[in-house]
């Protein structure tokens, strides 16, 4: 049964230091080495739950002025999930869309004003792009192609403003029904990440 936005609710609530801002990428079809070979990452020490992450890449912020970011990798099942505490390359669509040759590339993002993007690449094509917050505008080459999935998972896809806005939660649901794979608390927390920066200014 698909997940909603709901389900994923306790994101927000139970790590709120990257919550505010972060993407989220799912690739399939390329281990994290290669991942990191493709988007130019330079090898950094490994690190031990998503707390640890989140402060490395803020600190890291300040050893590089900005112009090198922190990313996290780990293989979940058949995927490579790259997390980037205040990053944004995985909904870059000129950097997403080259990595992703032979690969299927699914990432989510969202900034501290709120702004975001829902991205699903298969081998170099865009197939969907939105705003999350803003579902009823989407681009791509099958933008209507998961609309039902869409209303399930809690997206709103109508002009008027929902009561409750579980838009980014809801990011998560779709990139599980896209890869199969959940995202949880446990994954975040006992997993020992292989850590990588990269050129972002």
């Amino acid at each position: 049964m698909t997940k909603t936005g709901a389900d994923y609710a306790w994101f927000e609530n139970d790590f709120p230091d990257i919550a505010e801002a972060y993407c989220f990428t799912l690739v399939r079809g390329l281990s994290p080495a290669e991942l990191m070979s493709r988007i130019g990452g330079q090898p950094e020490s490994p690190l031990q739950g998503i707390a640890a992450v989140t402060n490395a890449a803020f600190a890291q912020y300040g050893l590089a002025d900005g112009a090198r970011q922190l990313v996290a990798m780990t293989t979940v099942g058949a995927w490579t999930l790259l997390i980037e505490p205040n990053g944004y390359l995985g909904v870059t669509e000129d950097r997403a869309l080259p990595a992703s040759a032979g690969a299927s590339w699914i990432s989510h993002f969202v900034n501290v004003n709120a702004v975001g993007t829902f991205l699903w690449a298969e081998d170099q094509v865009l197939r969907l792009c939105f705003d999350p917050m803003f579902a009823e505008d989407r681009w791509g080459t099958s933008p209507d192609e998961l609309l039902d999935v869409m209303r399930r998972i809690g997206f709103h896809l109508e002009e008027e403003n929902p009561e409750t806005d579980l838009s980014s939660p809801a990011a998560f649901a779709l990139a599980e029904h896209l890869t199969g794979i959940a995202i949880t608390p446990a994954l975040l927390l006992g997993t020992t990440f292989t850590c990588a920066t990269i050129q972002i200014g």
